[in-house]
């Protein structure tokens, strides 16, 4: 027996030794290479399919599409993706050598089961793997190109496109909006480890832009931009029913410009959220222009809550920085009140040394100027007709309610915001959200 488990551990290591380096180039590589330096793969998901437990997969400049322009990538085993590789390798700059993931809505008919352009599920088949160290680095995720906007509507001067429309509905696309995540996670992973994103960029989401659930271990996101996600920037959920199983690290992210569910801007619209049974450490990151609040607390009961929330610069969230709930209400807090007001309730333990932005101009030449005008004086109304015609009259005579009409109008949703510009968000505010990519 002895000698049995000694095999399984030398095993064990071995496996773990023997964790490799696969290079997938677009301009360079071909599939039927070995995928080294000198013979790149050609194919992300190939490579995704070759890769063993523990490997690291290298991509190179270029827009990645999935198995067959599908807009997906299946990510099965615990791997780690690193991009912004010029073609041969030599220099790696992601915001000069960009990896992309920048689907079309010429495909969104080819979804499949796909959540998230990266969708994280591992094998049922197999045990749920532990001692996981996942790192995502350099990778630009940008959904604008999926998505389907009205023509005309909710266009203001100078920006790109009208409105995001809601599925079914569609403009002068072949196909609806997508409404994937950019990152998704599974909730039935069970995976142990850590999981890391740094220097990514997420951009133009139709839904969630990072939905991430995991079991156990730390989850980190570091120095990313965020940029006009619908609903919420980085929501990550514990699957785990036990307190601080899951430890998040979410510092020195850039997130802005993020929309509600629909246009009547009345439901979601959070930078950055935080759920049940985990602790959360969200610390130097610049949050701003939430259709909504900035920093959401109302998932999950605050005693199974441990979140520190400190040296954060929050600026122009249209309702609030922050809300909390305090049966039955949901209350927003601006950011100058964090410390009176939550700092030793609704399971925050700190909430030190957060300020609102005190030099806009740090942002010149950074934000779209005709977008910015637009949201901050964006409105959304509604007009109410009751039509008088003999059927309504027959309903009045019945006892039964009249039917009306109600015409809703709205400024702009969800427009898509040029990548360009999201990505010159990198280094804006010295030490505060997302710094220069090194």
């Amino acid at each position: 027996m002895k000698k049995v488990f000694m095999l399984l551990a030398l095993l064990a290591v071995s496996g773990s030794l023997m964790a490799g380096d696969i290079y997938v180039s677009l301009s360079t590589g071909k599939n039927s290479k070995e995928g080294t330096k000198e013979e790149p793969l050609k194919s992300l998901w190939k490579a995704l399919e070759k890769a063993q437990d523990g490997d690291t997969i290298h991509l190179a400049e270029g827009i990645y599409p999935g198995n067959l322009k599908c807009n997906w990538f299946l990510i099965d085993k615990p791997v780690s993706i690193i991009g912004g590789y010029k073609a041969d390798f030599s220099e790696r700059d992601p915001l000069k050598y960009k990896t992309m993931f920048q689907p079309l809505n010429e495909n969104n008919d080819k979804k499949g089961t796909g959540l998230g352009i990266f969708t994280i599920e591992f094998d049922k088949t197999k045990p749920a793997p532990k001692g996981v160290n996942m790192v995502f680095d350099g990778l630009i995720f940008d959904d604008g190109l999926a998505q389907s906007y009205h023509a005309t509507k909710g266009k203001p001067e100078g920006v790109d496109t009208g409105m995001w429309l809601e599925p079914p509905a569609k403009g002068d696309t072949p196909f609806a909006s997508s409404k994937r995540y950019l990152v998704y996670a599974a909730t039935a992973n069970r995976a142990e480890g850590d999981i890391t994103f740094k220097n990514c960029a997420f951009v133009n989401a139709g839904n969630i832009a990072v939905n991430l659930n995991w079991y156990k271990g730390k989850v980190i996101m570091e120095n990313n931009v965020f940029c006009n996600n619908l609903m919420i920037g980085a929501d990550v959920i514990s699957s785990n029913p036990e307190q601080g199983a899951v430890q998040w690290l979410f510092k020195n992210n850039t997130v802005l410009y993020t929309w509600s569910r629909t246009s009547e801007l009345s439901d979601m619209g959070f930078g950055v959220r935080v759920n049940a049974n985990m602790n959360s450490e969200i610390k130097d990151n610049v949050i701003g222009l939430s259709v909504l609040s900035g920093f959401d607390n109302t998932k999950g009961l605050d005693k199974t809550k441990k979140t520190k929330l400190d040296g954060n610069v929050f600026f122009l969230n249209r309702q609030s920085d922050a809300q909390v709930t305090k049966s039955p209400s949901i209350i927003k807090v601006k950011v100058e009140d964090f410390e009176d007001d939550m700092e030793g309730n609704f399971g925050i333990e700190s909430a030190q040394e957060n300020t609102t932005l005190e030099d806009p101009n740090v942002f010149k030449g950074r934000l779209n100027a005709p977008y910015l005008n637009a949201f901050l004086s964006m409105k959304y109304s509604e007009t109410a007709t009751l039509d008088t015609d003999k059927l309504n009259a027959l309903r009045s005579v019945l006892g039964l309610p009249q039917q009306g009409t109600i015409v809703s109008k709205v400024d702009m949703f969800g427009n898509r915001y040029p990548l360009e510009d999201a990505l010159k968000l990198f280094g804006a505010i010295p030490g505060k959200g997302a710094q220069n990519i090194k």
